[in-house]
């Protein structure tokens, strides 16, 4: 049976937008004048705490499937703080429709405004196709605390294909932009020792912060599975990779700690 959104979209798959902005409410908080969600993208405010303003993403459907196409929009002003999380693991799953799904994440944080990005884990279903891309636009002043984290395979699975891009600008120049291909017909030795060394969770966290141009942060290894690196601007960029989400989880826990 072919899957159906407010937008009329079938057969192919789903296409959903959600969009989300944040500005200073004036009076030392954050307001959030667009929050409006479609389809299989919901998007809930939770109790926030001081400044902050927090949303939740909760999946209302199973996805993204094969030919689905999900985008969130996430914009903060000058002056407003967010915190994003999602209300569990988003799972590309194959689908009856066949064919790749797509996951683009648009976010932009203008000067004096600060964003921490913190969805849950993705994790890649065997025989899932995937492209996932996401794209921070920041002010030269802007602060951004962004992680993602992909899982190959449900427990005891083979993982479908993923193929994740993750670009980072700031004040227009680019600062980070790499891709990472995982999964049946990904570039070969992507399961190598150059690569994930056979782990089947991989993760990174970015952290824009203006006190790192006159501070910038130290290149080290964090632990066996994980390294931290300056990024060219105000920014750092840790990589891990785990044997499994929990892992990965506290890695980068850990490394967003020693980095407050």
């Amino acid at each position: 049976m072919d899957r159906m959104t407010a937008t009329g979209v079938t057969g192919s798959g789903v296409r959903a937008t959600a969009r989300l902005l944040a500005r200073a409410d004036g009076r030392g908080g954050t307001a959030l004048p667009v929050l409006e969600s479609e389809g299989p993208l919901a998007l809930r405010r939770t109790r926030g705490s001081g400044a902050e303003a927090r949303v939740m993403l909760v999946g209302a459907m199973s996805g993204p499937l094969g030919g689905d196409h999900f985008t969130v929009r996430a914009g903060v002003r000058e002056g407003a703080r967010l915190r994003v999380g999602s209300a569990a693991a988003t799972i590309a799953l194959p689908g009856q429709a066949g064919g790749e799904a797509r996951y683009d994440v648009r976010l932009t944080v203008a000067d004096g405004g600060e964003l921490h990005w913190l969805p849950e884990q993705l994790i890649s279903a065997r025989g899932s196709d995937l492209r996932v891309t996401t794209r921070a636009e920041l002010g030269a002043a802007a602060r951004l605390v962004l992680r993602e984290e992909q899982v190959l395979g449900r427990v005891g699975e083979e993982p479908g294909r993923l193929t994740s891009r993750l670009t980072v600008r700031i004040g227009q120049r680019t600062v980070l932009d790499q891709e990472l291909g995982c999964g049946p017909g990904a570039p070969a030795g992507w399961d190598g020792p150059a690569v994930l060394g056979g782990h089947r969770a991989v993760g990174q966290l970015v952290l824009v912060r203006p006190e790192f141009t006159t501070r910038p942060v130290r290149a080290r290894m964090l632990g066996d599975g994980a390294a931290l690196v300056p990024l060219a601007g105000p920014a750092a960029l840790v990589t891990a990779v785990a044997v499994d989400a929990l892992r990965l989880r506290r890695v980068l826990d850990e490394a967003s700690a020693a980095l407050a």
